[in-house]
């Protein structure tokens, strides 16, 4: 017989560390651009005329 690997898991794996990869990534980004990001929604916000 011959032996054939199952990669099944593995590929399922490293799906799971790229979205764990990609999560850490926004959170990062998040916290460093956050309050700049509040500002410019803030500004954003008041240039819009109240109707």
């Amino acid at each position: 017989m011959l032996f054939i690997p199952r990669e099944e898991g593995q590929g399922l794996a490293e799906y799971g560390l790229i979205l764990v990869l990609i999560a850490v990534i926004v959170i990062v980004v998040l916290a460093l651009l956050g309050s700049q990001i509040s500002a410019l929604f803030s500004e954003v916000q008041s240039a819009i005329p109240a109707p």
